[in-house]
């Protein structure tokens, strides 16, 4: 394993959701830095014996950097281990940026993002032919400004499947700006912990409702929000179908059948 860094998505919960690499680099690195409010326990029993171990939740962004330069200047590997897949709301931009400027290598691991893991969760597909065939990850403004144009309510205009990350403590806020968009019978669900073994929880409802249901549940952190027709098989009719496996669509692999054989 080369000095260098390893950003590595551990996927959204359950242990064997990380890829096969990500898992063979994390049982191999001399030095790992996880995020301990957000990944799974069960992660930690595959590090080495003596690997070095430090929790980013209570380290600054300068510290971190400083372990990674610090540790791959010394023969080191380092595996910076993120949940879900590092390039989506994985502060990944800014580390490559410090690594950059100090010439450190580095690596890019991909991994299941809790959007997906979430879609399984309550078993549906986020782009069903003629009901939705766009996907929008968003989250609602916090305390980071949103950029021009990708305010919720802007967004909301398309009538996508949207997947908000870090919006549930907002959530009343959120069903607000999406109201200027959808309609209020919208379906949504809240998916906390999503693939966690004995802890994932689903609360499905409307943009009428789902607000009230979040609070009663106490739902807070480590949810995902997701909106629109897809969400309930209810709200879109049977036989959208894609055109790919029907057998009246010729293409490059196969020809269509004839109706008359």
């Amino acid at each position: 394993m080369q000095p260098k860094v390893y950003f590595v998505g551990a996927g959204p919960g359950e242990v064997d959701l990380i890829t096969v690499k990500g898992r063979r680099l994390v049982e191999l690195a001399d030095v790992l830095i996880y995020v301990g409010s957000l990944l799974h326990p069960g992660h930690l029993a595959f590090f080495k014996a003596g690997a070095e171990r430090h929790d980013s939740k209570e380290m600054t962004h300068e510290q971190i950097v400083e372990v990674m330069v610090r540790s791959v200047r010394s023969g080191k590997s380092v595996v910076r281990l993120s949940s879900g897949d590092p390039s989506l709301f994985g502060a990944l931009a800014e580390q490559l940026e410090s690594l950059e400027a100090q010439d450190i290598p580095y690596e890019i691991i991909p991994g299941v993002s809790s959007a997906f893991a979430a879609a399984a969760a309550i078993a549906t597909e986020l782009t069903i032919p003629e009901v939705a065939q766009t996907v929008i990850f968003s989250r609602f403004q916090g305390r980071t400004p949103m950029p021009p144009k990708e305010e919720l309510s802007a967004l909301a205009e398309h009538g996508a499947t949207m997947v908000l990350f870090l919006s549930t403590q907002y959530i009343k806020e959120v069903v607000r700006e999406l109201r200027s968009g959808y309609p209020p019978d919208t379906p949504v669900a809240v998916v906390q912990k999503a693939s966690w073994p004995q802890e994932e929880r689903v609360i499905r409802g409307t943009l009428s409702d789902i607000a009230e249901k979040v609070k009663t549940a106490r739902i807070v952190w480590t949810a995902l929000v997701l909106v629109g027709p897809v969400v309930d098989r209810r709200h879109w009719a049977a036989g959208r179908h894609s055109k790919l496996y029907d057998k009246s669509f010729s293409h490059g692999y196969r020809d269509k059948e004839d109706p008359s054989s």
